[in-house]
């Protein structure tokens, strides 16, 4: 009988170690593969972080359409970015899940010489429709700070004025905004904002601009040309010009008035528009229209990660239009004469 227990005994101890060893051995590869997913998962989120939409020059293929041919909008760039209209996001879900990240959105707005006058509506109707709930920093540059109005902001918004030399020429004030927002950007945003959005202070918010518009590189689509044939588009047609971009090319015609993402994302644009705006001014060019001409030769090789329909940019003077439900955000009437320091 003592022999028959001592072999159950040691058969147990046997089974026993076994199993250990496959316990052990299942935990270890469990947590090895484990541990090379969370590497992997880290990795790709970094290279997705890094990944930009790239595009070669030449490419052929067909100009994006904006509205479909049905008359329904187009919610998708042929990039798969996403084109933010009315409909295509619910502003409760996505303010609460931004909610969570604890963001800061800065804002650089230029208001030198006579348009230190749109500051007021800027700012007061900013402050009805603009990430409202999320924290704001607004930089206003101007040639006047006695100028710039005091607006009630609200509790997360603040408003920081940085004072510029004047100019004669306002083709120069907008030749100089990249140089200043690359700047800004060195100097202070790097530390101070999550995101950063450039936008024209002769404008007026009328509806919700939130979260919705936030991305990795943002740009919006003018809504003088969002059905226009591409070779119509007012590209800067001189191949002499850096801004150049050939009639068979071209996505959407992207307006100046906006330019926003990542802190990082609008200091490469800023820097590489900065740069061909210098090498034109070297050769005693400037672009069609300036730095939008630029900003558009920058969006057509390096796509945005998020495309702003014309709801985010329209302009006070256009009649409405089927497919633009909703105005958010709009270019007021002027006289330009009354405004700018030279025609």
């Amino acid at each position: 009988m003592p022999h028959h227990h001592n072999l159950v005994f040691m058969t147990l101890v046997v089974f026993g170690m076994v199993l250990s060893g496959l316990i052990y051995l299942v935990y270890t590869s469990t947590s090895h593969r484990y541990k090379e997913q969370r590497f992997c998962l880290k990795i790709s989120k970094e290279h997705q972080e890094n990944y930009l939409l790239q595009s070669p020059h030449g490419l052929s293929y067909n100009q994006p359409s904006v509205v479909g041919p049905d008359g329904n909008v187009v919610p998708l760039t042929p990039w798969l970015a996403p084109v933010v209209w009315e409909g295509t996001f619910d502003p409760t879900l996505i303010d609460s899940i931004y909610k969570q990240q604890n963001i800061t959105i800065a804002t650089t707005v230029f208001a030198l010489g006579k348009y230190t006058q749109f500051l007021r509506d800027f700012l007061e109707s900013a402050e009805q429709n603009y990430f409202v709930g999320f924290r704001v920093h607004y930089y206003v540059f101007t040639d006047q700070p006695e100028q710039v109005p005091a607006v009630k902001l609200s509790e997360e918004h603040h408003l920081t004025v940085l004072t510029v030399p004047s100019s004669n020429r306002w083709q120069e004030i907008t030749l100089s905004r990249m140089a200043r927002l690359e700047e800004l950007i060195e100097s202070r945003l790097v530390n101070e904002a999550d995101y950063v959005f450039s936008l024209d202070v002769d404008t007026k918010f009328y509806g919700r601009w939130g979260v919705e518009t936030l991305g990795r590189l943002v740009g919006v689509i003018h809504p003088g040309y969002y059905q226009t044939p591409r070779e119509q588009y007012p590209y800067e047609r001189r191949p002499e010009s850096q801004a150049f971009i050939p009639s068979a090319e071209g996505d959407y015609y992207y307006g100046g008035a906006v330019i926003g993402g990542l802190v990082k994302d609008v200091h490469e644009v800023a820097k590489a528009c900065r740069e061909q705006l210098d090498i034109d001014a070297s050769k005693s060019i400037e672009a069609a229209w300036q730095e939008e001409s630029h900003l558009n030769k920058y969006f057509l090789y390096n796509k945005p990660s998020k495309v702003l329909s014309p709801e985010y940019l329209w302009q006070d003077f256009k009649p409405h239009t089927n497919e633009v439900k909703i105005i958010r955000f709009s270019q007021v009437i002027k006289n330009y004469a009354a405004v700018r320091p030279n025609p």
